[in-house]
């Protein structure tokens, strides 16, 4: 099982963002597999542009994959959103995992990119249909542009399509549309219930299972003066909206060992691929070289 570093949430000491070269430099040498961010226009917090950050950090890395954990594809015009993930992966020598949600929280960011909110899972699937065939450089009919033709080069290996989110439809469009699934603050019960639905699902559209990964969300640091689990827990449920129970059983905390174990049982049901997202507020230096040390004892 691969073990990725999500960016977003790390700052410096001074409460800055985390420098993605130099995040993604230390988790390189360091043997994390992976470095991935979120993907907002305005999130209520200070946010990087999530293209420009893996474009950063693909610049001074030659192992590291870069993902996306995942991108509003609907909430950008599709031809620049083709033209960004084709440079990314031009750009890392195709090191681009791309994580790929329907969003829609906040919805004021939906409005100021002038999408209508309400279009934004047919818009995505219709995005995922085409963008195969952009990336390959062929002539595409774009959706929803009036007949409008587009043919972009240099063309670009199309990357691993991860699909983000839980519910049922985000499990049908991982099954039809995707390579794999992506779930964030999950339980294993709701891994081992969500396999189950994709093996049936892509049954029906005639295709194999998709993979399956995790984004989960950890304080690592909690035994040197971090976020404590309980608090970490608190804002899950309080801030993302998640159910205290759920909550308590999805997040993970520890020491580098607990953290292992609990990474463990994730490959145990058959997750290739854990993005780990720290909160805590800590050093994000200390976060990675935590995260890494757990990863050794995996």
């Amino acid at each position: 099982m691969k073990v990725g570093l999500g960016h977003t949430t790390l700052s410096t000491a001074d409460g800055g963002i985390a420098d993605p070269a130099e995040t993604a430099r230390r988790a390189e040498a360091a043997g994390l597999d992976s470095l991935w961010v979120s993907d907002h226009l305005a999130w209520g917090m200070p946010i990087l542009e999530s293209a420009l950050t893996l474009a950063a950090a693909a610049a001074v890395t030659r192992r590291l994959e870069i993902g996306f954990s995942v991108l509003q594809l609907a909430l950008r015009p599709l031809p620049w959103a083709a033209k960004q993930i084709g440079t990314l992966q031009t750009l890392s020598g195709g090191r681009l995992q791309l994580g790929v949600g329907i969003g829609g929280m906040p919805a004021d960011e939906w409005a100021a990119a002038g999408v209508p909110i309400g279009e934004r899972a047919r818009r995505t699937d219709d995005a995922l249909r085409a963008l195969p065939d952009l990336l390959r450089g062929d002539p595409v009919e774009l959706p929803l542009a009036s007949g409008a033709r587009v043919e972009l080069s240099p063309a670009a290996p199309m990357p691993k399509v991860w699909i983000g989110g839980a519910s049922p439809a985000a499990l049908r469009r991982a099954a039809r549309l995707g390579d794999a699934w992506l779930p964030a603050v999950v339980t294993l019960e709701q891994l081992r219930d969500g396999r189950r639905v994709l093996r049936e699902e892509s049954e029906k559209a005639g295709r194999p299972a998709p993979g399956v990964g995790v984004s989960v969300f950890a304080t690592l640091d909690a035994h040197l003066g971090g976020m404590s689990h309980e608090a970490l827990v608190d804002l899950c449920s309080n801030d993302f909206g998640y159910p205290r129970e759920h909550a308590e059983a999805a997040v993970v905390g520890g020491k580098p060992a607990q953290v292992a174990e609990r990474l463990a049982a994730f490959a145990e049901q058959g997750v290739e691929h854990v993005v780990v997202v720290p909160f805590g507020g800590g050093p994000w230096e200390r976060q990675c070289d935590l995260l890494a040390e757990a990863r050794s004892l995996i």
